[in-house]
């Protein structure tokens, strides 16, 4: 196997007088033209230098920082990008949150499927990464959201065999000028060059690798040059850190990551990065959490900000053994350097965080319990933990909005709306985790065990209670918890993921498909067209009986995009065969059908018009009903998936809250609108990037499609990617009709409505419905609403009426049934009475005996064998015991809290036995 070793002698490097050295610490290989440099300058090897020193000439802002980078790569001849949002998805299909510039571009043009959008390019790429949510604070220079300032240039190389297969052509350029840019880079901000340092540390990721530069200047790392130039394969010469191999791939890309937060504030000099990039926001927090230090203690917190490199839970073995050490350089004890630090800390990932949340909720991500909307919900409730835990008092909604605020967002008003509405949900959630919390306290108490990991991110995940609340209630009961350093970025890794491609493993004659060439796609020459002729290019058997058929041109539509294919029937002078599904492979089109047309003959393909015609109705009115959405409740709103069908179709879209009568019958109207307007329904297939930089990504509202052309469909303002069938004119929907509302997930609310006739139809069983309702309560169909209120708030009266009965019946029999036994169970009485009734005269009656001091054993035999068991809060008797004993005997089982429990089973004729039983029962588990 061979290494990396030579991939990294420059010549740039001999030009300059670089020297190659072996880290004395850690034993990385670097590059520095200081001969006598020992140590590769990365902490914990070496301390920062630049605190109260700054590294360049002068001090910049963030803003000031981004735009000297920005053009500097402009006046070396790279086009400026516009920064994409941080939700990835809105792209492509393996990632939720952009982690780095260069996500922006995969997987599409770093295969060289997709050309980029300049070659070569510059860009400001704000991102978020979830792994550093719980550095973020604690080390001086982690933050969760930060901009990755990059240049890239997208090479392939041209002696390959057939090097048109590519987007892109020939060398822009390696990695000889890439270094010089950095070199120069420096340089234009008067950085001491002797003090810049190149450590080689190979890249791997995504099934990609290359050689790769971290630039350490002054102890921080401020640059990462990759060369992404290998694929994972299994027959490569080169072994990588990641125990793969990998071989050299026809495209190469330069990607490099400069991070404006550390370069500004190499340039400041401040203790900490959260000084140099939040100054405003850091003092407002300070200032309204009463945050005060004496000038002794502000000297011990800037000393050991200078060693808070050694904090990086990623790499430190023991995060207290880096705080103990850093406490006794500084001459304090750990406790007292916790004191000071933990607040500061909080102040640190609240100001972070808070950007976090404006960059999240400013690009339109909607909190929820998947994906996405996961991690923001995360960050949101962590936030506000912290906020309480320091004593931050203002609004989380204005702490977030004044990051948003300085990012240049417009939609704060919903940034500010959806946050409040998320504390809120917040509030609730904890009163209802609290008690699951204490329930497991007393669980594991009697264990004798610590509260595990993987309870501790499941209560965070089902009730969103932090670690910290935990140990408050947990320590109530003497329960140790197991808190991670990591814990956050553990609960993050849970939902973030994705699949870039479907899998086609599943298809049994894969690679025969993988021959033939792509199907001709005549539905997108005329839609309306329902007849054609083609050749049958291969017939493959079906285990299933049927025959699954690739023709060389079809009229049928493969399922997708929450389309169902097409059916009907595919037919030569001797056969006619049953088409019932058709599936994309690939871009080869596959009709399943019952016979076998043969291959090679000539078929005549004829689609089932109706369903058709139904078919591209809802699709239209999908894409009107997202539109009218967006219109009426946000452009927060984005499809979350869809389903068209022939009687009605559905659309999930991302939403805070529930949707209200009124918003449903605006979204409908404006939809309806659209229809009577008639405008026509058109589609184009622009280049992908002219296509984006006009509508942004929220193009893809139903997927990301491949290919340098996509096609558009136009609905009015409406302008979405889409590969389905659709009407000729918005009129030829005839009307869309809101058939319900309701929430599928949290953060998902689903839109069930239905088009043309199929909307008649619907319309018309919910007339007939209403009419047998009006029938039934003899009153006319107008009257319905009024009547069936009446009807019910009568019940309800009635329902409370007789609850009161058997209340009153309870406290009788409670006083003294005749056929009640009443035994002593050490110092208590039990009543156990046979009382055949319903579950809840049962339960109205062991309350009774109950508040008169005594334990309650009742049994029924009206439906089974049932048990109902109530103890008194100060008697020493388990009713959940008692009740499964019971229940055991009638061949059932049951359970419930050590004061009340009920349960039972089938065998109504052991009912007797059993109760004459519960006397032992009940003394037994007493001196269990």
């Amino acid at each position: 196997m061979s290494d990396l070793a030579d991939e990294y002698r420059l010549d740039y490097f001999e030009e300059e007088g670089f020297v190659r050295r072996e880290c004395s610490e850690c034993g990385a290989h670097f590059w520095t033209r200081d001969e006598s440099r020992e140590t590769c300058g990365e902490p914990p090897c070496a301390e920062y230098g630049f605190i109260d020193d700054p590294g360049f000439d002068e001090a910049y802002t963030l803003e000031e920082m981004r735009e000297a980078f920005l053009s500097f790569f402009e006046d070396h001849g790279h086009e400026r990008i516009d920064p994409y949002p941080v939700a990835a998805n809105r792209w492509r299909d393996d990632a939720l949150l952009t982690q780095a510039s260069i996500y922006d571009f995969q997987p599409l043009v770093t295969s060289g499927s997709t050309p980029p959008p300049a070659n070569p390019l510059t860009i400001s790429q704000p991102c978020i990464r979830m792994q550093d949510i719980d550095n973020v604070g604690k080390t001086g220079r982690h933050t969760m959201a930060f901009e990755m300032m990059a240049h890239h240039a997208f090479n392939a190389r041209e002696d390959i065999e057939n090097p048109e297969q590519y987007a892109y052509q020939g060398e822009v350029y390696w990695k000889e000028e890439t270094v010089e840019y950095c070199d120069e880079l420096f340089e234009s901000l008067g950085a001491d060059l002797d003090e810049l340092v190149y450590i080689e540390d190979p890249w791997v990721g995504g099934g990609n690798a290359g050689p790769a530069l971290e630039v350490i200047y002054e102890g921080a790392e401020l640059a990462t040059l990759v060369f992404m130039s290998m694929e994972q394969d299994p027959e490569g010469e080169y072994e990588l850190k990641d125990g793969n191999t990998y071989a050299p791939m026809d495209t190469y890309v330069v990607d490099t990551g400069y991070g404006l937060e550390r370069w500004t504030w190499m340039s400041q000099g401040t203790p900490t990065v959260y000084e140099a990039i939040y100054p405003d926001m850091i003092a407002f927090l300070k200032d309204n959490a009463g945050v005060e230090m004496t000038d002794e203690e502000a000297e011990i917190v800037h000393r050991a900000a200078k060693l808070a490199g050694h904090m990086d839970i990623d790499e430190a073995e023991d995060i207290e053994a880096a705080r103990d050490t850093i406490a006794d350089q500084v001459g304090v004890s750990t406790d007292e350097l916790l004191d000071l630090m933990e607040p500061l800390e909080n102040i640190y990932a609240i100001a972070d965080h808070c950007r976090t949340l404006a960059y999240m909720l400013g690009d339109e991500i909607v909190p929820s319990n998947v994906g996405t909307g996961y991690l923001a919900r995360m960050v949101l409730r962590r936030t506000k933990r912290l906020c309480d835990t320091v004593g931050v008092d203002a609004p989380l909604d204005e702490l977030v909005d004044m990051q948003a605020e300085r990012l240049g967002y417009e939609n704060r008003d919903h940034v500010r709306d959806v946050v409040r509405t998320e504390v809120e949900k917040y509030r609730e959630t904890l009163d209802r985790g609290g008690r699951r919390v204490r329930q497991l306290a007393d669980e594991y108490a009697e264990k004798g065990e610590a509260i595990p990991v993987d309870e501790l991110i499941e209560l965070y995940d089902s009730h969103g209670i932090q670690p910290d609340m935990v140990e408050e209630i947990a320590a109530e009961k003497d329960v140790d918890v197991e808190v991670p350093d990591d814990f956050y970025a553990l609960v993050a890794g849970r939902h973030e993921g994705g699949q870039a491609f479907e899998d086609e493993t599943g298809v049994p004659y894969a690679d025969r498909i993988a021959e033939l060439p792509d199907t001709e796609r005549l539905y997108y020459e005329d839609q309306n067209r329902m007849e054609f002729e083609a050749v049958v290019l291969e017939v493959f058997d079906r285990e299933d009986g049927d025959f699954d058929v690739v023709l060389d041109q079809t009229m049928f539509y493969p399922e997708g995009g929450g389309q169902p294919a097409d059916h009907g029937t595919l037919a030569t002078d001797d056969v006619t065969g049953e088409v019932t599904d058709v599936q994309l492979h690939d871009g080869v089109i596959v009709h399943t059908t019952s016979e076998d047309p043969g291959k090679g003959e000539f078929v005549r393909g004829q689609i089932d018009a109706t369903r058709r015609r139904r078919l591209m109705r809802h699709h239209t009115a999908t894409h009107l009903v997202v539109h009218a959405a967006r219109q009426v409740l946000g452009d927060h709103i984005r499809q979350a998936g869809a389903q068209k069908g022939t009687e009605s179709a559905r659309i999930d879209v991302s939403h805070y809250e529930s949707i209200s009568r009124e918003q449903v019958e605006a979204i409908e109207d404006l939809a309806n609108e659209i229809v009577r307007n008639n405008v026509p329904v058109t589609q184009e297939w622009p280049d992908r990037h002219d296509a984006e930089a006009e509508h942004g990504f929220d193009l893809y509202q139903g997927g990301i499609p491949p290919g340098e052309q996509i096609r558009l469909i136009h609905v009015a303002e409406d302008v979405q990617a889409c590969g389905g069938t659709h009407v000729a004119r918005t009129g030829d929907v005839g009307t869309i009709k809101v058939l319900g509302t309701e929430r599928v997930q949290d953060g998902v609310i689903r839109l069930t409505f239905a088009a043309g006739d199929a909307a008649i139809d619907a319309t018309q069983r919910t007339e007939n419905a209403l009419n047998e309702a009006a029938d039934i309560l003899d009153v006319s169909p107008q009257d319905v609403p009024e009547t069936a209120e009446r009807f019910f708030s009568e019940w309800k009266a009635r329902g409370k009426e007789i609850e009161e009965l058997k209340s009153q019946l309870a406290e009788a029999r409670a006083s003294g049934g005749a056929d009640a036994e009443e035994v002593d169970v050490g110092e208590a009485t039990a009543v156990i009475q046979r009382i055949d009734a319903d579950m809840d005269e049962l339960r109205a009656q062991a309350n009774a005996v109950v508040e008169q001091g005594n334990i309650a054993v009742l049994g029924s035999g009206a439906d089974g064998a049932q048990f109902v068991v109530a103890v008194p809060d100060d008697v020493d008797v388990n009713a959940g015991q008692v009740v499964g004993e019971l229940a055991g005997m009638v061949g059932g089982g049951g359970g419930g809290p050590a004061d009340f429990a009920q349960g039972g089973g089938p065998d109504a004729d052991a009912l007797e036995d059993a109760l004459e039983d519960a006397p032992d029962v009940l003394r037994r588990v007493a001196n269990a």
